[in-house]
């Protein structure tokens, strides 16, 4: 059986429940759902569909780079929103973090999500070979 290593970067939103932020497992790092908390304060950031998903995204850019990986090491994204009739807009933001040979990615709607969120984004990144 292979060790796991716990994530918790300190810049990051708290967790919101009794779960890692991200744990290490081999060559991959598997990050918890991350909703569009603001780390400075806790609280979900104000605005609609794009500034969440935009905020979701900056949550997982901390995770990723805490362990010196970015958005071209995700391998798999889960998208969950609790409305699908804003996909374009969470898309639009969504392409603006994957510009190039973007992750495998499921989406589904939601009946909720916690504190309110309208999207909350999931994703699995690989480190490179020497890491």
């Amino acid at each position: 059986m292979s060790s796991k290593q716990i994530i918790r970067p300190a810049s990051a939103p708290a967790p919101v429940g009794p779960y890692s932020h991200a744990v290490r497992a081999g060559q991959f790092l598997f990050c918890s759902g991350q909703i569009p908390l603001d780390p400075a304060t806790g609280q979900l950031v104000a605005g609609g569909i794009r500034e969440q998903t935009r905020r979701v995204l900056e949550n997982i850019r901390l995770l990723l780079g805490d362990q010196g990986l970015d958005f071209r090491h995700v391998v798999k994204s889960t998208v969950f929103m609790v409305n699908l009739g804003e996909f374009a807009a969470m898309n639009e933001v969504y392409a603006e973090y994957f510009p190039q040979e973007p992750p495998a990615r499921s989406t589904v709607q939601v009946a909720a999500l916690p504190r309110g969120a309208l999207v909350e984004i999931e994703v699995l990144a690989q480190y490179p070979e020497s890491a």
